[in-house]
């Protein structure tokens, strides 16, 4: 498993102008059964996503296509995350 951590690297205005195309993204991403979670960093400076990938090269190459980063308003770190313990009902987090 991976988690995306985004920082926005531009004013929010210039997020905002991406912001249907990144949920959009996002939605694909999780229809084809690669992304489990996202949300909104607080304060908004960012945002992290929950992704599942075959390997490092397969995440940072999503991260990188993610319409933010292509735009210019975001930078990723991609950071690989084998948990240990999972509550009930997240079992799908362990890959």
């Amino acid at each position: 498993m991976f988690l995306f951590s985004l920082t926005y690297t531009a004013p929010l205005a210039k997020v905002d102008a991406l912001l249907a195309e990144h949920r959009a993204w996002l939605q694909a991403q999780h229809g084809a059964g690669k992304f489990l979670a996202w949300g909104r960093k607080v304060p908004r400076e960012g945002g992290v996503i929950f992704a599942l990938a075959a390997d490092r090269a397969e995440a940072e190459a999503l991260a990188a296509s993610d319409p933010f980063v292509t735009g210019g308003v975001a930078q990723t770190e991609v950071i690989e995350f084998d948990p240990a313990f999972v509550a009930p009902g997240l079992e799908a987090l362990k890959g």
